[in-house]
């Protein structure tokens, strides 16, 4: 798939892409007074191959099966082409720990996302802190600093 890239949540110069996890899972939300809100993900990664390489879970954190995970926050985002799907984002990573794959990862971008978006129904006092699995399914592409 050649996907190209809107320009806010482009990677800075001086970024190589390292690997592409496409992930499988869900959004989880919970009703809350101000309405759904995202709780956390919870899904598996995958390797160009199909194998399970890790899973990706709430912080946000991305685990790899050799140890090493990395959190990170939103740096930008814009709509998906589909409006059905959940945005697509760029994430700084802000956490390492262990040594492996993940270590060198600065960054992430979030992409060719479907579903995973809240409920359309309303969150009503009545359903207050139930929760709503919402399946999706994304590409990450990690990025390391370019070696010179």
């Amino acid at each position: 798939m050649n996907t190209t890239i809107p320009a806010p949540i482009q990677v800075s110069p001086g970024s190589e892409l390292i690997f592409i996890a496409h992930a499988r899972g869900f959004q989880i939300y919970v009703c809350r007074a101000e309405g759904w809100v995202l709780k956390a993900p919870e899904a598996l990664l995958y390797d160009q191959q199909g194998n399970v390489i890790g899973r990706h879970f709430a912080g946000p954190i991305w685990q790899h099966n050799d140890g090493s995970q990395i959190s990170a926050k939103m740096a930008a985002k814009v709509d998906a082409p589909d409006p059905a799907a959940i945005p697509w984002l760029l994430l700084n990573v802000i956490g390492h720990s262990d040594e492996g794959v993940f270590n060198q990862i600065i960054s992430i971008q979030r992409i060719n996302t479907i579903g995973g978006l809240p409920p359309s129904t309303f969150c009503a006092e009545s359903n207050r802190d139930s929760e709503f699995k919402s399946p999706y399914s994304a590409d990450y592409y990690f990025y390391a600093a370019t070696r010179s």
